[in-house]
């Protein structure tokens, strides 16, 4: 024994028997942090956001997970990705230096009309990660093998994502169906004026939503200061307030949903104008809320906006919440890339799913009916989504972040602390769940969904969250 033990001293002091140092939990947290600001920069679109942070956290997972025996592959388990490239047997491998080398090559490809500002960020967040790394003493070998293979799944995950149908809804035309109970965009121009300023440029405008460069417009200071966003974009292109939001997001492949509708809505309460039906009382509950607003309510309100331009978006409001759990429940690596990916392929279902049904009945907006109908100078406490009611997509990708996370960390309470930069005090809640119902009345108070549009909501959600946790398996079977 004594034999041995001296054997393996030596062997320690040679540096041969030195294992690689544990994967930090705080390399997955600053992923997930700096999303939010980078969504918020760049002025998408709540679902192109969600699709974005799926394949990102894909490739984060697949990077730890080939060379963390205690993650399992999520390779055929997800739709459509059936392989991705593997450890060779008996060579040793770093699993921070392989996650962060595929989610380099991704993010480069995703993010590859994206501002110079955005690129150069990802850029200094990975090799400020790389280097920390590094500077433990892996050996140059192992560096070197490591980021090959990341780089390696990084690009069999975009070969996956250019599979999606996404590409296909860039050019895609839509003529709006026109009738009384159909959406239409008639929001009033100067309930815009807010989300004329962005973090990246002060040339955001209804005409020009991706701030196109314009000589005409320019002074030698906002020449300086304002970083434009090309016309041509396609991948990343600014929301536009005078137009209407990926109207064919309702077609792309869903990541664990067998399709779109797997998760079926409530019928809503067919259309009319009759004071006495269903649909009327809908509205009226929505147009009396907006009457009788507290100011806890107003508060609540535009704590969960979560607009985009100004924020990062819905999704990525759940992703800070969820950075926030890496320390504050003290979680592994393992656990928090496991949140990362189980939370945000859930948004990104969520919104395929919700899109799905919004586009198959195109059901009108509250702001619509009720200035038809009941008051033509009502307007909503927020400003109205452009794209139709039913169902509420904040309810349901809410609900859907919200039941994979009481899963994964159980029926906690939490401080949220999100919104802090932008005015808001920090929120408490007594679980996930319960902020995933404020989230969806929140809807109500700003006058933008009928109350059937939260509840349907909130049933897609917990569906889509349930699929997700049945369908995905993050640990050996062994170990579950």
């Amino acid at each position: 024994m004594k034999r041995l033990t001296g054997l393996c001293l030596l062997l320690a002091l040679a540096g041969c028997g030195r294992g690689a140092p544990t994967t930090d939990p705080s390399m997955v947290a600053e992923w997930m942090q700096n999303y939010y600001g980078l969504i918020r920069a760049e002025r998408i679109s709540p679902p192109v956001a969600s699709r974005l942070l799926a394949y990102a956290s894909v490739a984060l997972y697949e990077g730890l997970a080939t060379a963390t025996p205690s993650l399992r592959s999520l390779t055929g388990q997800l739709n459509g990705l059936d392989q991705l490239p593997t450890a060779e047997a008996g060579l040793r491998y770093d699993a921070t230096l392989v996650a962060l080398g595929a989610e380099r090559l991704v993010l480069d490809t995703l993010f590859r009309e994206g501002l110079p500002t955005t690129r150069a960020a990802l850029a200094t967040l990975t090799d400020s990660l790389v280097d920390a790394r590094t500077a433990l003493g892996i050996p140059l070998d192992v560096q070197e093998r490591s980021a090959a293979l990341g780089r390696a799944i990084g690009l069999a995950i975009i070969a996956w994502s250019n599979s999606d149908g996404f590409a296909e809804t860039r050019t895609r035309p839509y003529a709006p169906p026109v009738g009384p109970s159909l959406y239409v965009n008639d929001s009033r121009v100067d309930e815009y004026v807010s989300q004329n300023l962005s973090a990246m440029t002060e040339l955001v405008a209804i005409d020009n939503p991706n701030a196109q460069f314009r000589s005409e417009a320019a002074g030698e200071r906002n020449i300086v200061a304002n970083q434009p966003k090309g016309a041509g974009v396609t991948t990343l292109k600014a929301i536009n307030p005078a137009g209407i939001t990926e109207p064919w997001w309702g077609t792309i492949r869903p990541f664990v949903l067998r399709s779109p509708d797997e998760c079926p809505l409530p019928d809503h309460a067919p259309f009319s104008t009759d004071s006495g039906s269903a649909f009327w009382a809908e509205a009226d509950s929505v147009y009396q809320a907006g009457k009788l607003l507290s100011e806890e309510q107003r508060q609540i309100t535009l704590y969960w906006a979560d607009n985009p331009g100004q924020t990062g978006t819905p999704t990525g409001h759940w992703l800070s919440i969820g950075s926030q759990m890496v320390s504050e429940r003290r979680l592994s690596a393992e656990a928090a890339a496991e949140l990362f990916v189980m939370a945000t392929l859930a948004q990104a279902d969520a919104f395929i799913g919700a899109w799905h049904f919004k586009f198959r009945d195109n059901l009108i907006r509250p702001n619509t009916y009720i200035r038809r109908y009941r008051n033509p100078n009502w307007a909503p406490m927020i400003i109205t989504p452009t794209f139709p009611e039913y169902p509420s997509a904040h309810s349901v990708q809410s609900m859907a972040a919200a039941t994979v996370m009481t899963r994964l960390l159980g029926e906690v309470a939490f401080d949220d602390s999100t919104n802090l930069a932008l005015g808001h005090q920090v929120r408490r809640f007594s679980s996930f769940v319960d902020a995933a119902i404020e989230a969806a009345q929140s809807r109500i108070y700003g006058g933008i969904h009928y109350p059937m549009g939260r509840d349907g909501g909130k049933i897609q959600g917990a569906c889509i969250g349930e699929k997700v946790l049945e369908r995905l398996h993050t640990r050996p079977a062994s170990t579950r």
